[in-house]
């Protein structure tokens, strides 16, 4: 009869191996826990830059606990008592013999600065893909009242992380990164962009004057190629000062190969003869879009960078920073859009200064001689 098995036997997933910096985690505070002396040559890590409960438990006891004399600690566990104490108080499952197996598992603990430098660098990783997925949620986040400024000042935050890190690992020369860009997505409200994109390409249409006031809108933050050709078309017209409705701008279009991909003349007039409210409103909308979109494939990007496991903390700092920097090339547009213009001054009318008569009077300089 063959085996049936048990209701969860199949259910079971496997555990998965520990990742490398695990074991630099162990060799590091095996090396403390055999000499806490070399704790002086450790820099740049802290309790929460281990990856496990039990480590940052550990790692928080050997750095507050008062260090033991190193004659006593070779001849007796009573620091280790100590330090096991400690950390059971935030990490229950730990044990005498796990410290033990520390202690052993350390290959050399004169290289600790070594250890710590890798643990350092993977904590870095992880700081930078969290900021990043944090970047990401928030551009998704629907409810925010006030989403452009949530997602900048998310997008401030993982600034701050990525100066962060590089200062610890400053850039080096000739470093690119060695992860792909994963291609865009899609946001949040990307049907209603395309419509608010059309009633946009409509609305220049009919008011081609108003083009002008919108400088700062780009074809490329138009998200359909289609729709991008037709911004083109229609700031191209209206720079050459020519015609521009719906059938110039269609033959326009015809020139430029914008129909070649199969679309039809008579959904582009349709398209271009709904006009509704201002150019600016729509532009300032399309913009929007184009911002919030920009951050999330940024913050996507970099997280794809940091999910490099052989990526350098080097590799990761230029990468995150080029990211970043297309954020700033919308945002600086962003800014000019939405800041109101200010008032220009009015010159203060010029007022003539009083000064000494040019000429003196003649009568009475004769009458002044003539009475004596």
């Amino acid at each position: 009869m063959p085996h049936a098995p048990e209701p969860d036997e199949d259910d079971l997933a496997p555990i998965a191996p520990p990742q490398p910096v695990f074991h630099a985690e162990q060799a590091l505070l095996g090396a403390l826990l055999f000499d806490p002396r070399r704790l002086d040559d450790v820099r740049g890590i802290a309790a929460d830059s281990f990856s496990t409960a039990a480590h940052t438990a550990l790692y928080t006891a050997i750095t507050t606990l008062p260090r033991p004399d190193p004659a006593e600690h070779a001849k007796n566990t009573t620091w280790l008592d100590r330090v096991l104490a400690t950390s059971r108080e935030q990490a229950r499952g730990l044990t005498a013999s796990y410290l033990h197996t520390l202690i052993h598992l350390c290959p050399r603990p004169g290289h600790a600065p070594a250890y710590a430098r890798m643990v350092e660098a993977e904590h870095a990783r992880r700081r930078l893909h969290t900021a990043a997925d944090r970047l990401v949620h928030t551009v998704h986040d629907v409810s925010l009242p006030h989403p452009v400024q949530t997602v900048l000042a998310e997008a401030d935050a993982l600034a701050a992380v990525v100066d962060d890190i590089a200062n610890r690992f400053p850039p080096r020369a000739g470093v690119r990164p060695r992860t792909a860009a994963p291609p865009r997505g899609a946001v949040p409200g990307h049907t209603e962009g395309v419509e608010e994109e059309q009633i946009l390409l409509a609305t220049a249409t009919a008011h081609p004057s108003d083009i002008e006031a919108v400088r700062w809108l780009l074809p490329e933050d138009l998200t359909l190629p289609l729709h991008t050709g037709l911004w083109q078309c229609i700031t191209a017209l209206a720079r050459r000062h020519e015609p521009v409705d719906p059938v110039t701008v269609l033959w326009e279009a015809q020139q430029r190969g914008l129909l070649d991909d199969g679309s039809e003349p008579s959904e582009v007039l349709r398209l271009l003869a709904e006009p509704a409210g201002s150019v600016e409103h729509w532009a300032e909308r399309v913009l929007q879009r184009s911002l919030l979109a920009t951050a999330e494939h940024t913050g996507r990007c970099i997280a794809a960078y940091a999910g490099d496991p052989a990526a350098s903390p080097f590799q990761l700092v230029v990468g995150a920073r080029r990211a970043l920097a297309d954020i700033a090339t919308v945002r600086t547009r962003w800014q000019h859009a939405t800041t109101p213009a200010p008032p220009q001054r009015r010159r203060p009318a010029s007022t003539t200064r009083a000064g000494p008569p040019t000429t003196t009077p003649a009568q009475a300089t004769r009458g002044t001689w003539s009475t004596r």
